[in-house]
């Protein structure tokens, strides 16, 4: 009866292991997704600055606007920039 109970646990902590790796692959490609597009939007604000026109500052908000909405994220931030609104 010991060794039935010991299978039985085994196979509970297999299931449990699987699944668990596989959520935490499905999160570390959201993760990485979202790095990614924060990265982006980083490049995309500094090569606007580095034209002649006026500047977005760089912080933890632009980029995170630039990054989720790529180049519609930074077209609303220039946008906002030349009405004056921030």
């Amino acid at each position: 009866m010991e060794f039935l109970t010991i299978v039985i646990i085994g196979i509970i902590l297999l299931i449990v292991g699987v699944l668990g790796v596989g959520l935490l692959l499905k999160l570390g490609k959201v993760a990485l997704s979202i790095l990614l597009h924060m990265l982006l939007g980083w490049i995309l604000l500094f090569i606007w600055n580095i034209l002649p026109f006026f500047k977005i500052p760089i912080n933890i908000l632009t980029v995170l606007v630039a990054g989720f909405g790529g180049i519609i994220g930074v077209g609303v931030l220039i946008l906002a920039k030349a009405l004056g609104l921030y």
